[in-house]
């Protein structure tokens, strides 16, 4: 009996551990599931709202860095974001020869560690209002609280709003963005 009761509740532990294993979080961004045990590329592809980002990505070459252990926070232009640009800005950025101007304004989007929402807020309380970032491209943005929205400033002075916050990966985080930021 002391047998087939040590039976039965480790039977019940195993199945309870691999279900809460196999349900994981999941935020949807552009109509598909972002699952934390992907990394930045697999779960990008997914999303309806980020074929420009992904082509891009593609076009400069980064998609092993951006499969790489990181950890990468990497705030995500939406297509509409890149639709903001002027006419045919994303044609002219994707073409060979203009490689190294994608690959840098692709990298400014991208910040060396996992930086959610909670981590963000505590270095702009840090930082009395701002928080000062630095890019992997080697430049500058500046988040800030606007109401309860995150915002983002680049070095041009334009601004993007985080709109849908902490998509975690596998080796990092994204951020959503509504906005192209652009290095000086």
């Amino acid at each position: 009996m002391k047998l087939f009761k040590y039976s039965a509740m480790m039977l019940a532990a195993a199945l309870s551990f691999n279900a809460g294993f196999a349900q994981e979080k999941t935020v949807e961004v552009g109509g598909a599931a972002m699952y934390p045990s992907r990394n930045i590329v697999e779960n990008a592809v997914n999303s309806k709202d980020h074929t420009t980002l992904v082509a891009a990505v593609k076009a400069a070459g980064l998609v092993e860095t951006l499969e790489g252990a990181g950890p990468f926070t990497v705030f995500a232009p939406t297509n509409a974001a890149f639709d903001k640009l002027p006419k045919g800005t994303v044609e002219t950025l994707v073409k060979p020869e203009n490689k190294t101007t994608l690959t840098k304004i692709l990298t400014y989007h991208v910040v060396a560690g996992r930086l959610d929402s909670k981590e963000l807020a505590a270095q702009i309380k840090a930082g009395n209002g701002t928080a000062e970032l630095k890019t992997v491209e080697g430049g500058k943005l500046w988040v800030m609280m606007k109401g309860k929205h995150l915002w983002l400033k680049d070095e041009k002075g334009g601004m993007a709003e985080i709109t849908i916050k902490d998509v975690y990966q596998s080796n990092g985080v994204i951020q959503v963005i509504d906005t192209v930021v652009m290095p000086s």
